[in-house]
């Protein structure tokens, strides 16, 4: 089609033309709509489903309700000082890495369990903007996250396994979870947390597993660009919200909303909803006839942008320790030995490396310079380090080299980028 640019050129091959105002008219639409599919694809979709309440809440609350703290405080024990006991469940993060952008740094791996915790702990800064109406069902659950330090032999373990795979981006299936299909062979759900960590495909930032899942798919999956609260993770969803949420369903929570137009979740203490909340609100929304408080937006199980969520409830906090109860859907992590100390050597790092990703340097020993091997990418950066972990030269890849002027001869370490350290012997 000829889109004419002047008003008095009526001719046209295919016998049409527009105005300038026409023109323009046309191009402010397809702007539109541009910025339509842009505000779409920003959304957060949570593709996590409970098909039942039993199912939800992992059958250990037969009334499918949260009142039930007496007996849920009961079974998950009580410490001396008459407080819940405090749950920790050992993590393990699978990072799954196409380039090395999606090859997150620990830093951004621990900030988010730094997120994660507090969000549970109701430590959270957030804290202060809940409503009075609800500040006084707002909770500490008293779960905490911590990356596991052994395996399931008692290997050492720094609870971070990284594998590159040739998977540009996954959907929602079990390839992630699985070694032979470019994931991550999944740990023991019972006696772990696994999360996956990778490019999703557009729209997707997490979705998890309920309790009562196969121990071998059990789990949570987040988009890299939304999980953690540095480097990759990307605003609206850069304060680690993302898989609070999702947790929350790990342990059986439903979205506030219930999944319909003014649904149930459950829960006694959450007003109902008429569906999730988008954005970023402000002040009192009521739906569902929902009373003078209106809806819980800064629920975390409702969809509500990372800087506008801020709690869990009481009645939500009771559902999820509820998993730990004696025979329940996540029990067996209270056995769990992932937190102990290792009584075995952790395995070579580049063990989870394809052979052909894994770095090697030559000559070694060197004089003047070193060649890498594989593909990494001029302006990575390389620390040269003695064996007490002290920096003595700071530099970066060019041509497929590092250059080690005014290294004196001796011993030292490579890091370069995210690779596991190499030894390197420096000659005159």
């Amino acid at each position: 089609m000829n889109l004419a640019a002047d008003a008095g050129d009526s001719g046209s091959s295919c016998g049409y033309s527009l105005t300038k105002a026409e023109l323009m008219k046309h191009i402010l639409l397809a702007a539109l709509l541009l910025l339509l599919v842009f505000a779409a694809d920003a959304q957060r979709v949570c593709h996590t489903i409970f098909d039942s309440p039993a199912k939800a809440q992992g059958g250990v609350n037969k009334s499918y309700t949260s009142n039930t703290t007496a007996s849920i405080s009961t079974r998950s024990g009580t410490e001396t000082n008459g407080e819940l006991r405090l749950i920790r469940i050992p993590v393990v993060v699978h990072i799954l890495y196409n380039n090395a952008q999606q090859n997150i740094s620990d830093q951004q791996v621990y900030s988010q369990l730094e997120a994660l915790n507090k969000d549970f702990r109701k430590l959270n800064a957030d804290t202060q903007f809940i409503p009075a109406a609800f500040k006084s069902i707002a909770a500490d659950c008293r779960i905490e996250f911590q990356l596991a330090s052994s395996d399931a032999v008692g290997r050492a373990t720094t609870g971070i396994i990284r594998r590159y795979t040739r998977i540009k981006a996954f959907g929602i299936d079990e390839g992630i979870r699985s070694t032979t299909y470019g994931g991550s062979d999944a740990w023991d759900g019972k006696y772990y947390l696994n999360i996956w960590v990778a490019n999703l495909t557009q729209g997707i930032y997490g979705y998890a597993t309920a309790p009562g899942a196969t121990a071998t798919n059990d789990g949570i999956v987040i988009s890299f660009k939304a999980f953690g609260t540095t480097g990759t993770a990307l605003a609206p969803y850069n304060k680690g919200r993302t898989l609070t949420h999702e947790t929350g369903h790990w342990l059986g929570l439903r979205h506030i909303w219930g999944d319909r137009d003014c649904g149930n979740d459950y829960i006694d203490d959450t007003p109902p909803q008429q569906s999730s909340t988008r954005g970023c609100p402000s002040g009192m929304r009521s739906t569902c006839n929902n009373g003078a408080n209106g809806d819980m937006y800064m629920n975390f199980m409702d969809l509500t942008d990372d800087a506008c969520l801020g709690m869990f409830t009481a009645g939500q906090c009771n559902v999820m320790r509820s998993q730990f109860a004696q025979d329940a859907a996540r029990s067996s992590l209270l056995q769990s030995k992932g937190l102990s100390a290792p009584t075995l050597p952790a395995l070579n790092a580049e063990e989870n490396m394809p052979r052909s990703l894994a770095l090697h340097v030559w000559p070694n020993p060197a004089k003047s310079f070193v060649q890498l091997s594989g593909s990494v990418a001029d302006g990575t950066v390389v620390l040269v380090q003695h064996g007490n972990g002290q920096t003595v030269l700071r530099t970066t890849v060019r041509t497929g080299k590092i250059y080690l002027n005014g290294l004196n001869a001796g011993l030292y370490f490579l890091k370069v980028g995210m690779h596991p350290v190499i030894k390197l012997i420096k000659v005159d």
